[in-house]
């Protein structure tokens, strides 16, 4: 009876610390909405290593990384800063870490590791100064938008690609591949699958699908079924494996400040979005304890790279368990258990097919379009920086170049219009800095 009592008063105690009342939420509400989280983004135990296997890493210690980070990450976020946002690594950011930094600029993942580790001490330094919100009310809003939309279309772009939907022409840059061939054709009905799944309302659309789409490889004969064995030790490969040295007498910082805006960029988005969704934002219109959220999000990034994976994220997914009641941190508490069981699924990301990982990409990048409509289209002093952000990022393979030409066309187009006033001295110093960007890049050509 004695134990009886003492469990209920602990329970009683948490109710308290997570503000179960004022909140109006429940122990079953909450962990069924951690669930719904959980199933809406796990697609990312098996697309992130996909990603970075490209970069040169180790499958079996990337998804290990993922896992342990991103139920690190969350379970941080529940506990600490008490909000029901999950984290993991973030799409976009993993693709730029592959494609742009590691295969583009020759840079080793390690050193690349690297760039994501300082990016996170440099966020968490400003976020503890209180710089962080001085940075994010600088940046117009348009090309938050932008940036996450350019994003869509980078991911969406490499998943056509790995899907061989698009391939490589030397007349046209780009041409579309063989449709009949029959890899890219399953992708395709992978990308059917997920969608229709999605449209049926099914949290775990992108899981599922890739999962089918796999199982279709196997069952045809276009991909051969060999799983490893659960070996949590495998992450020895990539944990503390990042060179600070590489990143630091190359001289880089232009990769450690890509990471630590479009992470920016990214965390705020997601943050406004669901908590507004929940209901969170106070009379003020501000987020309770945001500085707590912000801080959770840099020791993500921090404990990611050290584990071997790219930037931590919050994650817009965190919106599916929010409509399912979610409202404290006891919703990321439990996402972050989940991430931390699906460790033995490690052994199956060796085996999932590019036919299974592509049409979950092109998914992600058509979602992530939505952050357009955010954007005040109709006043070209923004539009147009806007757009070149957006269409700069795919076209020039790089969220750097594109952020890069965004901010400099608005304080260029600011100046011209007669609005140099409205712009803040920040921003007039990144675009200086992104001019000097351009002019060493020109004389490098």
């Amino acid at each position: 009876m004695f134990q009886t009592w003492e469990n209920r008063s602990t329970l009683r105690a948490l109710e308290r610390y997570f503000e179960f009342d004022r909140l109006g939420t429940g122990w079953k509400t909450e962990i069924l909405a951690g669930v719904t989280t959980f199933l809406s983004m796990a697609y990312i135990v098996f697309v992130n290593p996909a990603i970075l296997r490209d970069a040169g890493m180790p499958v079996g210690a990337v998804t290990a990384a993922t896992c342990l980070s991103a139920a690190f990450a969350s379970i941080l976020m529940g506990a600490y800063a008490r909000h029901p946002i999950a984290l993991a690594p973030g799409m976009g950011l993993n693709a730029y870490f592959t494609y742009s930094v590691v295969q583009g600029m020759h840079i080793p993942w390690q050193a690349a590791l690297g760039a994501v580790f300082l990016s996170g001490v440099l966020f968490l330094i400003l976020t503890l100064a209180g710089i962080r919100q001085a940075i994010y009310d600088a940046i117009p809003r348009e090309l938050y938008a932008a940036v996450s939309g350019g994003m869509g279309l980078f991911i969406a772009f490499i998943g056509l690609r790995n899907a061989g939907v698009v391939v490589a022409n030397p007349a046209t840059l780009v041409a579309m591949g063989n449709l009949a061939d029959p890899k890219t054709a399953l992708a395709l009905s992978g990308l059917l699958i997920m969608v229709a799944l999605q449209a049926w309302g099914w949290r775990s659309a992108m899981l599922v699908g890739i999962a089918l789409t796999a199982a279709l490889s196997y069952l045809l004969g276009l991909s051969e079924w060999q799983p490893g064995t659960a070996n949590p030790g495998e992450i020895a490969a990539t944990a503390f494996q990042l060179d600070l040295g590489a990143i630091l007498n190359r001289g880089l910082l232009e990769i450690v400040l890509v990471f630590f805006f479009v992470d920016l960029f990214d965390n705020m988005g997601t943050l406004v979005a669901v908590t507004r969704k929940a209901g969170l934002i106070d009379e003020r219109g501000g987020v309770p304890r945001l500085n707590r959220i912000l801080t959770c999000d840099a020791i993500a990034t921090i404990t990611g790279s050290l584990a071997g994976t790219s930037t931590v994220v919050s994650y817009i997914e965190s919106a599916a368990g929010v409509a399912a009641g979610g409202r404290s941190g006891v919703t990321a508490i439990v996402t972050g258990m989940l991430f931390a069981a699906s460790l033995f699924l490690a052994p199956l990301a060796g085996s999932i097919p590019a036919a299974a990982t592509a049409p979950a990409l092109i998914v992600v990048g058509g979602l992530m379009m939505s952050a357009l409509a955010g954007a005040a289209w109709d006043d070209p002093l923004t539009a147009i920086p806007a757009f070149l952000t957006l269409i700069g990022i795919p076209l020039t393979f790089s969220i750097a170049n594109g952020l890069a030409l965004g901010l400099t066309a608005y304080v260029l187009l600011a100046i011209a219009g007669g609005r140099f006033r409205k712009v803040p001295w920040l921003v007039y110093l990144l675009a200086a800095l992104f001019l000097l960007r351009f002019t060493y890049l020109g004389r490098g050509h």
